[in-house]
């Protein structure tokens, strides 16, 4: 693996006095806490207060939308919903309440970026929202610039007209008193970073959210990891029993002029790396939702199977209660992917997902390689119990990172 690695080396000669050497040491020991980000719906039963907002650095509640090129709900009930999040920051102050505008399928993106004119109606809409809700951020989910994905519009002025929302906004949210987090929400493929002026996006933002989930579409005729932090080599999928996976993920990827490679965390983040992304800036993603697919041959214990259609998207509550629990599904672990994944050889299905193992080890690589955090898709997706994958996440980001 080539992610860059850092290291602090300390240089004491005999002249320093003891007190500028004890100096340079407790700076130095003590490790910078990353970021630990929660994308939040909220639920039916909604009560803030129930929250486990003490182990959360930042709660990003989802989702408004671009309306008439500004940013507004589409819920009438959401309004009074954040105010009561963001009223619990009294007993919380160092947690940040921000919103995130757009996700999947959101209209209104390329036509909004696309003229000074729009662009001001929507950054000035911006302002309104977040002074009238006294938030601490914006997260910009739009999916994507230059890719007409859900069936949204596109066009290649969007890469361009990306950076200039992205640096307006920086301008615009500096007027305000309260100090404003800037993020945005990124494809965790290759493809997506082609679309947009990185460099100069990342000039004005203080985190991208790499959306490492969903790298494995229900739809797919194979199975597959859908978050995997490990780095799957080609080489991985070239043997006997993924031979046929990687024929047609090759085919598939040749439609696009591109070369198939597996998607995950570690060669995503070094992709960024080696574009000029700064650690610090990166923020990881965890899915707390599953993806399961029917039909699907026992070979290999379903990994990189054919299969015949998507069985459902399960959100992690509903596989801790009734799947795991399940004794016909069997908990198998990629040591390659560093994934999980459940296998029902008697009814052939197959579950990708995350679980409390799998975001350990992603918040402590996010610790040990420096990263700016890791944030997840969503809190409202968990159990809501000590065994939590937040708490697996809150746990690693505290505990050292060798």
């Amino acid at each position: 693996m080539k992610l860059i690695k850092y290291s602090i080396v300390f240089i004491l000669s005999l002249s320093t006095s003891s007190i500028n050497t004890k100096a340079v040491l407790d700076e130095n020991q003590t490790e910078k806490p990353i970021a630990v980000m929660a994308y939040y719906v909220p639920e039916k039963d909604y009560k803030p207060e129930t929250l486990p907002l003490n182990q959360l650095t930042h709660i990003i509640f989802s989702f408004t939308k671009v309306i008439d090129n500004e940013m507004k709900f589409n819920n009438d009930s959401y309004g009074e919903k954040l105010r009561q999040l963001v009223a619990q920051r009294k007993k919380h102050p160092n947690l940040k309440v921000m919103v995130a505008c757009g996700g999947w399928a959101a209209k209104g993106f390329s036509d909004m970026a696309h003229t000074a004119e729009t662009r001001n109606k929507f950054v000035e809409s911006v302002v309104r929202f977040n002074k009238k809700y006294d938030l601490d951020g914006i997260d910009i989910d739009w999916e994507y610039p230059g890719i007409p994905a859900g069936n949204t519009k596109a066009r290649p002025e969007d890469k361009q007209n990306f950076t200039l929302l992205m640096k307006e906004l920086r301008k615009a949210l500096n007027t305000l008193e309260r100090t404003q987090t800037l993020t945005f929400a990124s494809a965790g493929w290759k493809r997506y970073y082609n679309n947009i002026e990185l460099n100069e996006v990342m000039k004005y933002v203080d985190f991208m959210n790499i959306m490492t989930y969903d790298q494995v579409s229900g739809n797919a005729p194979f199975t597959g990891h859908h978050t995997a932090l490990g780095w799957i080599k080609t080489e991985n999928l070239k043997d006997l029993l993924t031979a046929d996976f990687y024929t047609e993920m090759q085919k598939r990827s040749a439609e696009h002029d591109t070369e198939y490679e597996p998607n995950s965390t570690e060669m995503i983040v070094d992709y960024c790396i080696s574009k000029g992304v700064k650690p610090e800036q990166i923020v990881i993603g965890a899915a707390f939702y599953g993806k399961a697919w029917k039909g699907v041959s026992s070979m290999n214990n379903g990994l990189y199977q054919a299969n015949k259609g998507a069985f459902a998207t399960i959100v992690y509550r509903d596989i801790r209660e009734k799947f795991e629990s399940d004794k016909n599904y069997k908990r198998y672990w990629d040591s390659v992917a560093k994934a999980p994944y459940l296998f029902n050889a008697s009814d052939s299905i197959f579950i990708t997902f995350d679980d409390t193992v799998s975001v350990k080890l992603k918040t402590k690589y996010a610790k040990k390689e420096k990263l700016g955090g890791i944030m997840f898709w969503q809190l409202g997706q968990d159990v809501k119990e000590k065994s939590s994958l937040l708490n697996a996440i809150y746990t690693a980001s505290k505990s050292s990172s060798e």
